[in-house]
């Protein structure tokens, strides 16, 4: 790798022409790069969700649910599958391994959907619902009237906005929700329906048989070739209203008097055996008379029904500060920038407002912009502060500026080389990017500082300086070739994690090894051009001429000698070279000291905190509120609006949305529950996000009479805090089932550390379950499936089709006179039969009944969760506590009880990462047997490895810190990072004994010339990280227990290298001399005993 240095020495015009050009490039692609929160990644799930109005979980279960859940489980590359059943909607989740695509998994639902067509039932859609990271909206704006009329609002919002808002470069797609619907509804007139022969299968035939505007052909005349078209299209209400029905019961009064009159005695007859005997036989009604042909009698949907033409019935609130409000979701393209997307919003709001008419009220809940561009902003202040320390502290080491500069050129040279290895790879520049650019920066110097200081050695020496740079460089090419070589292959296993971690950490990977490498080029060809330009040549430069080849070589040998000593005699080696000779003669006890420090480091692990990824931060949180199953909606708009009040009460906050509800009628009731309330929070910059909801959260628990309402952090879409530890129930029968949840529930609430404790089972409502009496029914001449029909059409509205009007497609419901209202009502709904009509209650058992609020199965067994929210920090810790718990419990025979949620997420990625930790030593074992040619040395390098440990564990316990995923990629930096420091001594030390040194000076000379650039490297890395650490600007979930792990670890692992690597140098290495020794005399003996005896 030298030969680069000695091909841009020859070319120093050529390399400076290229570092400009790159510094443009890299200037030029930090502009392009989009700014994100998250990297884009494809998360391959899905839902398959069908609406099925007015059925209960049961039948949705049983009709819908469970059929396709059955489909699904047929597909390949299938992790998990878990279908919901709520009223009115059916929800199957369905999770594929990582790396099937969004589009596979879609057209793998769709295929699904499209098997099940003929077994669903015929009025049910069902429709696949997925996305990535990026179908997650980026700024949800509420739109409020000051004059209180949303409803006229909401009718051109949607016109208004979305072409105002299309006008931002990078926007997908923009959603208008919480307007109102119109509706038609007809209140049918039963007596009117009955008289004249016609049904609701009468007003659907007049639907199918008008409105329709059909091609019927042409004629030519005189002018030419002439359309001819048939029919009108229905596009006004009244033209609707006028819609005619024919009836087919009208005949000749006379025939039609006597036909009614005939019938109608029958029927009565019929009615009155019926209800003195219900089991003697039905007496025959009299026969049908002939009739004349039937002259139709023409009616109007007006004249069978009221018609009504209005917004739908909802029991949904949106409301932002106390005011009904309506919302705009915003969505970005793939590769869209979210800071400019939501810099462009916010330009366009002013002129949305006045397009509106001036007399609205736009807030943005939601926005993702201003926390990204708040913590890239973050990350580049702390990455900034740490370059100034790295600086200063190669200033203090070389005490020379132009040195330093020199050096420091490779950091911004690197950072610029990776934003146009960025844009090149189609990555972002978000969290997990800029936080591995700004932990770089105290690596990517590290190459440049052990290249500067040797040219600098070699220079003292009074070399001229060509020939001084060329060799400096040949000298320490191969040993920071190699440790970068070793620091990137770390992070290859990082590639062989799944799941949200391996996506998330492969742009941090990525990102990180661009820089290292562009740093090695960067040392290797542009610090040696530089060096050539600005350090000053050795005084005796002019004069070297006058001497001859051996007179120089004299001349400089003797000046080593002069600064070598001058070096002995420095601060830092007459501390240091006293430790390095007693650890030399006595390495048995400075390995027992150090395995002792590496025994009581590792025994403090079980007081180490754990965690997943961390909390994201932000200045949004969200309160859930959930009241009990069965409140009406005026209870919760209640209980809601005290929760609002209490929020807007603090200072600090900015924005209030609360959110629930569904349709009335539930024929689109996609949330969750259906009694639940999220109110989204956002506050202004600079509030004390713990000290409000502290106070509400004290505000909240003065309440009784608000139900089950609790904080969580981070809120906005796509925000999340750090998640629950889900306890997965599977039960063989519902008893054991509801049996097991109880026990599990109650053997929690003795868990310390939990803040809730809810149960999907937790919630049922009052049901009305009718019973139809199927022997009973058969008597009367109906079926169950006839007498659930007749029940369904006339209680609930049915929807019949759509109708074009004002431009709007207005959805038809028809609802029938007097809708039963209580339960004597429902009892005595009329039913028809063949031997007349006759009350419900006649042929079916009505009671009321407590059943959950939703049914959830997998793999055809009903399962239940138990979520438990942790109050601290300590996630593995409370995962211990519940696991000892949870096997304490005996649960009924027949069920089972799995731990999940975030504790199975952490111990996946635990044991990932300890596997990429193992395959990274394993890959830097390779690397220097290939480099060192030797199986034995490498195994010296692996030694510091587990001291890094110890100063990275330590210092987490120090600060409090968990040990979550960032830190373990931490210990995956440092495997790489502190076997650099011995790379670079254990190579200086094996070239002195190439040059015929022993081993023991080979290790005293090494060690004291590698004692700088060790220690610079390291404290420049440490000092580039303080800020990351100390968390000056308050973010970085990222990058902060990444940087202590890094500290730490660097800490332990540079001063046990520079005692402990010389000292398994030595008994490794010289016992293999010593064996040699041995051997050689051994010959020399033998050969002297000879000569003796020959003599």
């Amino acid at each position: 790798m030298f030969r680069l240095a000695t091909a841009s020495l020859a070319n120093r015009s050529v390399v400076g022409l290229l570092t400009v050009l790159i510094v443009a490039s890299g200037l030029l692609s930090l502009t392009s790069l989009k700014q994100e929160l998250l990297p884009s990644f494809e998360v391959p799930q899905a839902s398959i969700v069908t609406p099925y109005p007015g059925a209960s979980p049961e039948i949705v279960d049983a009709q819908i649910s469970s059929l396709i859940e059955d489909e699904v489980r047929t597909l390949n590359n299938l992790v998990t599958v878990r279908s919901t059943s709520s009223a009115n909607l059916s929800v199957v989740r369905v999770e594929f391994d990582f790396g099937t695509t969004t589009a596979t998994v879609e057209e793998e639902l769709n295929r699904v959907i499209a098997n099940l067509k003929d077994s669903l039932p015929s009025d049910v859609s069902p429709r696949v619902v997925s996305g990535s990271f990026d179908s997650v909206p980026i700024i949800v704006l509420s739109v409020a009237s000051t004059t209180g009329d949303n409803d006229a609002l909401a009718e051109i919002l949607a016109d208004v906005a979305t072409p105002i808002l299309s006008q931002v470069p990078g926007i997908q797609e923009i959603t208008v929700a919480g307007g109102k619907q119109k509706e038609i509804t007809l209140d049918l007139k039963a007596k009117v329906l009955r008289e004249n022969g016609l049904s609701q299968q009468s007003i659907v035939d007049a639907l199918r048989a008008n409105g329709f505007v059909i091609p019927a052909g042409s004629i030519t005349d005189t002018q030419g070739e002439l359309q001819i078209e048939v029919g009108t299209n229905v596009n006004s209400l009244k033209a609707f209203k006028k819609l005619p029905l024919i009836s087919s019961n009208t005949q000749t009064s006379q025939t039609a008097a006597q036909t009614a009159a005939a019938q109608a005695a029958a029927a009565q007859a019929a009615a009155a055996a019926a209800a003195a005997d219900p089991s003697a036989p039905a007496i025959p009604t009299a026969p049908s008379i002939p009739a004349a042909p039937a002259v139709p009698k023409i009616l109007t949907i007006a004249d069978v029904a009221k018609v009504t033409y209005d917004y739908a019935p909802v029991t949904s609130i949106s409301r932002t500060n106390g005011l009904d409000s309506l919302g705009i979701q915003v969505t970005k393209t793939q590769d869209g920038n979210t800071v400019a997307i939501s810099n462009g919003v916010e330009a366009k709001i002013e002129e949305l407002t006045k397009k509106l008419g001036g007399n609205v009220e736009i807030n943005a809940v939601f926005d993702q912009g201003p926390f990204v561009e708040k913590q890239l902003e973050n990350l580049t202040i702390e990455g900034s502060l740490g370059l100034t320390f790295a600086i200063l502290i190669i200033l203090v080491f070389l005490g020379s500026l132009r040195s330093t500069l020199v050096t420091a050129i490779s950091i911004p040279t690197s950072l610029l080389v990776t934003f146009a290895g960025l844009l090149v790879s189609d990555y972002s520049l978000n969290l997990f990017t800029l936080s591995a650019l700004t932990i770089a920066v105290g690596r990517v110097v590290d190459d440049s500082i052990v290249v500067i200081e040797n040219i600098n050695r070699h220079l003292s020496y009074g070399e001229e300086k060509k020939s001084a740079i060329i060799q400096a460089v040949k000298e320490v090419a191969g040993a920071i070739t190699s440790a970068t070589i070793t620091t990137v292959a770390v992070f290859l296993p990082v590639a062989l994690v799944g799941g949200v971690v391996g996506e998330l950490f492969r742009p941090f990977s990525l990102s990180f090894t661009i820089a290292l490498l562009a740093s090695l080029i960067v040392s290797l060809t542009i610090v040696p051009v530089l060096a050539y330009w600005f350090l000053k040549a050795p005084s005796t430069e002019g004069t070297q001429k006058k001497f001859t080849e051996s007179q120089l070589a004299s001349k400089i040998e003797k000046a080593r000698e002069v600064e070598e000593q001058k070096e002995k005699k420095s601060w830092l080696q007459r501390g240091y070279i006293p430790v390095l000779k007693t650890t030399q003669a006595h390495p048995v006890v400075t390995l027992i000291a150090s395995a002792a420090v590496l025994g009581f480091t590792f025994s403090l692990v079980p007081q180490l905190k754990t965690d997943f990824i961390g909390d994201f931060g932000g200045d949004t949180f969200s309160v859930r509120q959930e009241l009990p199953a069965g409140s009406t909606f005026e209870q919760r708009d209640e209980a809601s609006n005290v929760v609002e009040s209490l929020i807007l009460e603090q200072d600090g906050v900015e924005t209030v949305l609360a959110t629930f509800g569904g349709r009335a009628d539930g024929r689109v009731n996609l949330g969750g529950n259906a009694n639940a309330t999220t109110i989204q929070v956002s506050l202004a910059k600079d509030a004390d996000g713990d000290a409000i909801k502290d106070a509400i959260q004290k505000g909240i628990d003065a309440r009784s009479d608000i139900g089950e309402t609790t904080i969580s952090a981070g809120g906005g879409p796509g925000v999340g805090g750090s998640g629950t530890i889900d306890i997965k129930i599977s039960g063989t029968s519902d008893e054991a089932l509801f049996a097991a949840v109880e026990k599990v529930r109650s053997g929690m609430l003795e868990v310390e550390n939990l803040s809730e404790i809810t149960s999907s089972l937790s919630e049922q409502q009052r049901t009305l379950k009718i019973t139809v009496n199927r022997v009973k029914a058969a008597e009367y001449g109906l079926t169950e499936i006839q007498v659930s029909g007749l029940v369904s059409s006339t209680l609930r509205p049915s929807s019949i089709g759509d109708v074009n009007i004002e431009n709007e497609s207005t959805p038809i419901f028809l609802v029938q006179e007097n809708t039963p209202a209580t339960l004597q009502e429902i009892e005595e709904i009329q039913i028809p039969t063949r031997r007349g009509v006759i009350e419900l209650n006649k042929i079916a058992d009505i009671r009321e009944v407590q059943a959950p609020v939703s049914i959830t199965s997998e793999k055809g067994e009903r399962v239940a969760t138990v979520a438990l929210t942790p109050d601290t920090d300590d996630l593995g810790a409370v995962t211990r506590d519940v696991t000892a718990q949870l096997s304490e419990i005996e649960l009924p025979v027949g069920a089972t009880a799995t731990i999940g949620g975030v504790s199975a997420e952490q111990t996946e990625s635990f044991q990932q990462l300890g596997l990429a930790l193992l395959a990274a030593v394993a890959i830097v074992y390779l690397v220097m047997v290939a480099t060192f040619s030797s199986l034995v040395q490498p195994l010296i390098l692996l030694i510091s490895i587990p001291f890094a440990a110890t100063g990275a564990l330590g210092l987490l316990l120090i600060t409090d810190t968990p040990l979550g995923v960032p830190a373990l990629i931490g210990m995956l930096l440092l495997v790489g990072v502190v076997v650099t420091n011995a790379i670079v001594l254990i190579d200086l030390i094996n070239q002195y004994r190439k040059q015929g040194r022993t081993i023991q000076q080979s290790i005293m000379d090494g060690s004291r010339q590698r004692l700088r650039p060790i220690l610079m490297t390291a404290l420049a890395t440490i000092f580039a990280l303080s800020p990351l650490a100390l968390g000056i600007t308050g973010g970085g979930f990222i990058s902060q227990p990444l940087a202590i792990v890094v500290i730490g670890g660097l800490v332990s692992s540079t001063l046990l290298t520079l005692v402990i690597v010389p000292v398994l140098y030595w008994l490794i290495e010289g016992r293999k001399e010593r064996k040699a020794l041995k051997k050689a005399r051994k010959p020399k003996s033998k050969a002297k005993a000879k000569s003796r005896n020959a003599r």
